[in-house]
């Protein structure tokens, strides 16, 4: 089940929030809540709810040995099985067949290569969890002591299959005790729709242009034409995946849980520092926080440290060298604003520092999109004409005049127009009050006609569900 069809819009969700909203008391509620993720969970391969629920048991019972015994060797120990469990299983199912690829082309055995399929949402959950055990062993959380809230806080159905990796401190306290508001309900309910929409109305459509320019080979492409393709599939994303954000975490505000944020408009960002604390906020912070400062041999060693973030961040996303190139390509260029220094990277112009960092990232999405080598590097000879391409061709030129209202809202909104109009009603009640009344009615129309562009869509899967 995902969050863009109408069946969990306007069948799953109003009956999961009836049921709760019945509950009084906080456990009830719970209960509701579990139930309802285990069945969301398990609603397209029930299988897989079996590794989850194995995954949480083992850690509620690690972390309940990690807090009694912190700093002894069984919690030690404890933690350690937790950590090689999960990432074992991530391993399993997630790289398997790539580690078997490599294998076979490195020794040129012709070894089987397996086809496992991925248990949905693996790679969120299995983040949750570690960084559950990590931070009791670190004493920064207390174990919970109740199993079925840690299983609802690893299954919760707002944030398991795309994130944002929702850490136990964050929503802890909640879990035992919590309250929805008339303004969660209502920034919630907003918030679900303002997602619903990035997702159905523009991420959606984007995929539609992308799917007529594929209709060519890339080494066919003009200049112009590869880096309009890139710049149409670096707004798709974007849209797709923070709209899953905005929806996960209107969610959870209606159920009285306060998720961070997971973007906070990248494309404004001045250095690439700055755009990975903007771009999927709660993967960059979970690998600045486990990994980034893991003393080395005994000590923290920065340039390692820096390389490991880099490498895993571009694993996590999938079992291709294209990802942990884009990974690395990434962690080069922090890597060179670190060793600019803060202070000189201040003094640098605006302006180059934005066009400087659009064209790193407009490549970096390209890197991220070709998983096969040879179209990689066809998509890097084209964005300089080195493919004997030309400079424009008719099929780009036509797709952009007559998608170009589309582009430009999608351009618009990837920029924070919406805060910066809120802030500046917020000075006056009359207009503030107009402003309420106007953005509610605007929620409504988007709902709708969400709701109608859902209707003929039989498989619409957010992005982020394959990684």
């Amino acid at each position: 089940m995902i969050f863009s069809d109408l069946f969990f819009m306007y069948a799953f969700l109003p009956l999961a929030l009836i049921f709760y909203f019945i509950s009084k008391d906080v456990r009830w509620r719970n209960a509701v809540l579990l139930v309802f993720s285990l069945i969301f969970y398990a609603w397209g391969e029930p299988v897989w709810i079996v590794l989850l629920i194995f995954s949480a048991t083992m850690d509620y019972f690690l972390g309940r040995v990690i807090g009694s015994r912190r700093g002894k060797t069984a919690g030690k120990i404890a933690l350690i099985i937790s950590v090689v469990m999960n990432l074992s299983m991530l391993g399993v199912f997630k790289y398997t067949g790539f580690i078997v690829e490599n294998i076979n082309a490195l020794t040129g055995a012709q070894l089987p290569v397996p086809e496992i399929a991925l248990p949905i949402g693996i790679s969120f959950y299995v983040f949750r969890t570690i960084s559950y055990t990590i931070d009791c062993y670190w004493e920064k959380v207390e174990p919970e002591k109740k199993y079925f809230r840690y299983l609802l806080f690893l299954s919760m159905f707002p944030q398991v299959l795309m994130g944002p990796i929702v850490r136990y401190e964050t929503i802890g306290g909640e879990l035992a005790e919590r309250k929805t508001t008339a303004e969660d309900l209502s920034t919630g309910a907003m918030r679900i729709i303002w997602g619903i929409a990035k997702k159905v109305i523009i991420a959606n459509n984007l995929s539609t242009i992308l799917g007529d320019l594929l209709r060519n080979d890339i080494s066919t492409f003009s200049i112009f034409g590869t880096w309009y393709f890139v710049i149409i599939y670096a707004l798709q994303i974007y849209f797709d995946f923070s709209g899953y954000s905005d929806i996960a975490i209107g969610l959870g505000r209606i159920f009285g849980f306060h998720f961070g944020e997971n973007f906070n408009h990248p494309f404004m960002s001045k250095t690439i520092s700055e755009y990975w604390q903007r771009w999927h906020i709660s993967l960059g912070t979970f690998f600045r926080d486990y990994l980034l400062y893991v003393p080395i041999f005994g000590r923290t060693r920065k340039y390692f440290g820096l390389f490991l973030v880099w490498f895993c961040t571009g694993l996590w996303h999938g079992a291709s060298w294209n990802y942990i190139l884009w990974g690395l390509y990434f962690g080069v260029f922090i890597l060179i604003e670190n060793l600019i220094g803060k202070k000189r990277m201040k003094k640098i112009p605006s302006w180059i520092k934005h066009i400087y960092t659009k064209l790193v990232v407009i490549v970096g999405f390209g890197i991220f999109y070709f998983e096969d080598s040879s179209m990689l590097g066809n998509f890097f000879k084209n964005l300089v004409g080195a493919n004997g391409n030309a400079l424009y061709d008719q099929i780009a030129g036509r797709s952009l005049v007559e998608n170009i209202f589309l582009i430009g809202v999608a351009v618009l909104f990837s920029f924070p127009l919406i805060e910066w109009v809120s802030k500046k009603i917020d000075t006056n009640r009359r207009v503030m009050a107009i402003g309420r009344a106007a953005a509610i009615l605007c929620c409504a129309g988007l709902l709708i006609v969400s709701s109608i562009m859902l209707v003929n869509t039989t498989d619409s899967p957010f992005l982020y569900l394959q990684w």
